[in-house]
C-alpha cells in the first residue's frame, strides 16, 4: 500500500464521518419548520427519524461483516451512493410517512461508515489516536455545518433543499471515489501499519463488559442532546420569531468547537493513557449535563460546548480501547456491534428527549436523567484494565548504527 493511498483513504474516511453525522442534525433543525408546516407536536416530528436512527445502529454488524468478508473499500463506496440518495429522497417527500421513509432509508445506507469508516481507518493509521481525533474533528463538522446549512436552506429556499443539496455533494463524493477505485490510487489493504501486543483473554473480557456499558451512554446522551441543544437554544437563549438562521447558528458554533478539540483529544489519547482520558471524560460530563437542563442564556451556550467536547471527546480514546481488544480480521464487525449500542438502541434517546420534553415543557428532567447515566458509566469505565507495562525492544540496526559498531 502506497502513502497516497493510506493519506487518501485518511481523507474520505474523515469526509466520510462528516457526512454520516449530516442526516440527524439537518433534520433536527428541519423539526422547527415541521411542526408547524405539518401541524405536529415537537414529539411526534421527532419521531420522524427514530426509525432511520436505529438502522443507523441495528444495521451496523452486517455492514462490518461485509467490510470484513468483502471489501471495506467497495462497502465504502456503496454507503457515499446510498447516503446521499437516501437524503435526497427525504427532501421530494410529502407526507410524513415519506418523511420517516427517506430517512430509514438513509440510517440504513448510513450505517455502514461506523464499522466500516473507522475499522479502516483504523488499519491505516499508525498514530491511532491522533487519526481517530482528526476523524472525530470531522465527525463533529457534520452536526455543525448541518445544523448551519439547514438554517440557510431553510430560510431561503425552504426545509426541502436542507436535504437535497447535501444528498447531492454525497453522491457526487461516491463518484469520486468510486474514480479512484478504479484507477488504483486507492488500494485496500488487510493488514494493520501498527500492530498491537494482543491482549490477555481476562483483560478482554473485563474490558468488554465494561466497554458495553460505556458505549450505551456515551451514545444514549449524544441521541438525546442532539435534538435537545436546537430546542433549548430557541426556548432559553433567542427569542424564535421568525426563521431558525440564529439558533442553527449556535449549535453550529457547539460542534464547531467540540470538533476542533476532537484532535486535542486524540493526541492526547496517544500521548497518555486512553484508559485514563476516558474515565476523566464521564466524570466530568455528570455537572455539565445537570447544569444544561437548569441554566439559560450564554451560560447555556458555554455549558452545552463543554457538554458535547466531553461527550464526543472520550470517542477517540474509547475507539482506541475498542481497537486494541477486538481481533484485527473481525474488527469491522466489532465495531459494527459496537454501533448497534451506540447507534442503534441508543436512537431511543431522541424518543425519550420529545416524549419528557412533550409531559415536562422542560428539559430539567431530561438532562437530570443523563447526568445519572454519566455517573453509571463513570463507575463502569473504572473496571476498563489498565494499560500493562511492555517491554522495551531493541532497536532496529540501521545503516548509521552498524557503520558505528
Amino acid at each position: 500500500m502506497t502513502t497516497l493511498s493510506a493519506r487518501l483513504s485518511l481523507g474520505f474516511s474523515c469526509i466520510g464521518h462528516t457526512y454520516s453525522h449530516l442526516f440527524a442534525p439537518v433534520f433536527f433543525v428541519v423539526v422547527l419548520s415541521l411542526e408547524k408546516t405539518m401541524g405536529l407536536s415537537h414529539g411526534e416530528a421527532v419521531a420522524l427519524i427514530v426509525v432511520g436512527n436505529m438502522l443507523f445502529g441495528v444495521a451496523a454488524p452486517i455492514a462490518g461483516w461485509l467490510g470484513d468478508r468483502w471489501s471495506a473499500t467497495g462497502m465504502m463506496a456503496i454507503y457515499y451512493i446510498g447516503t446521499g440518495a437516501g437524503m435526497i429522497a427525504t427532501g421530494l417527500a410529502d407526507t410524513p410517512f415519506q418523511i420517516g421513509l427517506g430517512l430509514a432509508v438513509t440510517g440504513l445506507f448510513g450505517s455502514i461508515y461506523h464499522p466500516v469508516g473507522v475499522a479502516w481507518l483504523v488499519r491505516n493509521s499508525i498514530d491511532r489516536g491522533t487519526a481517530l481525533g482528526l476523524n472525530n474533528m470531522f465527525g463533529a463538522f457534520g452536526p455543525a455545518g448541518g445544523a448551519l446549512l439547514a438554517g440557510v436552506m431553510i430560510d431561503t429556499y425552504g426545509w426541502r433543499a436542507a436535504f437535497l443539496a447535501p444528498g447531492a455533494f454525497v453522491i457526487a463524493t461516491g463518484i469520486l471515489f468510486c474514480v479512484f477505485l478504479a484507477k488504483g490510487v486507492i488500494v485496500e489493504t488487510h493488514v494493520d501499519r501498527k500492530v498491537d501486543p494482543p491482549a490477555t483473554r481476562g483483560d478482554t473480557l473485563r474490558a468488554f463488559a465494561a466497554l458495553s456499558i460505556t458505549v450505551l451512554a456515551t451514545g444514549f446522551i449524544y441521541q438525546a442532546t442532539n435534538p435537545a441543544i436546537p430546542k433549548l437554544f430557541s426556548t432559553r437563549v433567542l427569542d424564535l420569531q421568525e426563521g431558525v438562521l440564529g439558533v442553527s447558528a449556535l449549535v453550529a458554533l457547539v460542534y464547531v468547537v467540540s470538533g476542533v478539540l476532537q484532535l486535542v483529544a486524540g493526541r492526547i489519547t496517544d500521548m497518555y493513557s486512553p484508559r485514563k482520558v476516558y474515565v476523566i471524560c464521564f466524570m466530568l460530563q455528570v455537572p455539565f449535563l445537570y447544569l444544561a437542563g437548569l441554566l439559560g442564556g450564554t451560560p447555556l451556550v458555554a455549558v452545552a460546548i463543554l457538554m458535547i467536547c466531553l461527550n464526543t471527546g472520550a470517542t477517540p480514546a474509547e475507539n482506541v480501547l475498542f481497537a486494541r481488544y477486538a481481533p484485527a480480521k473481525w474488527r469491522s464487525f466489532a465495531f459494527g456491534v459496537k454501533f448497534v449500542f451506540a447507534l442503534g438502541l441508543c436512537s431511543l434517546g431522541a424518543k425519550l428527549e420529545g416524549m419528557l420534553f412533550d409531559r415536562t415543557g422542560g428539559f430539567e428532567t431530561l438532562f437530570t436523567v443523563l447526568a445519572a447515566i454519566a455517573a453509571v458509566a463513570f463507575a463502569a469505565s473504572l473496571l476498563i484494565p489498565p494499560e500493562r507495562p511492555q517491554r522495551k525492544e531493541e532497536p532496529a540496526a540501521t545503516p548509521m548504527r552498524q557503520a558505528a559498531e
